[in-house]
């Protein structure tokens, strides 16, 4: 998948797989993914394949309950957020939010769009919303 690709139709999990592990090939240090949609929607597949096509073979769950889940093994280290359950950004800056910005990886943000105005400029937004069986992946911003 490339920048150009502004959306693309994912008929199942693999497709969601590895639309995130071709994604991956093109994200460099400090890069901040966004991604938006519902429960269920694909955000944390999507996750683990670009955590995959950096070379990790971590296993990538959703950090919902811990925040931020780190997957250090590959080309770039990845920092997994989910905002789902966070009421407030005060919670989200005391986890050590800048620094994790500023660490020379990629940071990916699910539920993004609870808090908007912690993203730098920059971030890459994207949205997963389900479609018959599949998922479309669109840039939502």
């Amino acid at each position: 998948m490339t920048a150009a690709s502004d959306t693309l139709f994912l008929p199942d999990t693999a497709a969601t797989i590895a639309a995130g592990g071709a994604f991956s090939a093109a994200l460099r240090a400090g890069d901040v993914i966004a991604l938006t949609g519902g429960l269920g929607a694909g955000k944390t597949h999507f996750t683990m394949g670009l955590v995959r096509g950096l070379g990790s073979d971590d296993a990538v769950t959703s950090p919902t309950f811990t925040l931020v889940h780190e997957y250090r093994a590959g080309r770039l280290p990845v920092f997994h957020f989910d905002f789902y359950r966070i009421e407030r950004e005060s919670e989200i800056t005391g986890i050590g939010w800048d620094e994790y910005l500023d660490a020379g990886g990629v940071c990916v943000v699910e539920w993004a769009d609870r808090f908007p105005s912690l993203l730098p400029a920059g971030t890459q937004w994207w949205s997963l919303t389900p479609e018959g069986a599949g998922r479309v992946l669109k840039r939502s911003i």
